[in-house]
């Protein structure tokens, strides 16, 4: 994975969880966390997509490229 793929993905990942957060703190979110006791799926989706792509980000950042032979 390149560098640009992993920073790019990093990005999307604090994107997702920023719009995850916001809508954790939202009304529909508190009527649905009064009824069912658990937030809306749009904020669980946001909120675990934000998770895996900054992860799988600083996977690819950290981890070694494929090195070639000449």
């Amino acid at each position: 994975m390149t560098k640009a793929v992993s920073i790019a993905l990093i990005a999307a990942g604090v994107v997702l969880l920023y719009f995850g957060g916001q809508s954790l703190h939202s009304f529909a979110n508190d009527i649905s966390r009064m009824f069912t006791g658990s937030p809306t799926d749009k904020t669980i989706w946001l909120l675990a997509g934000g998770v895996i792509a900054t992860i799988a980000g600083l996977i690819g950042l950290v981890s070694p490229g494929s090195q070639r032979k000449r």
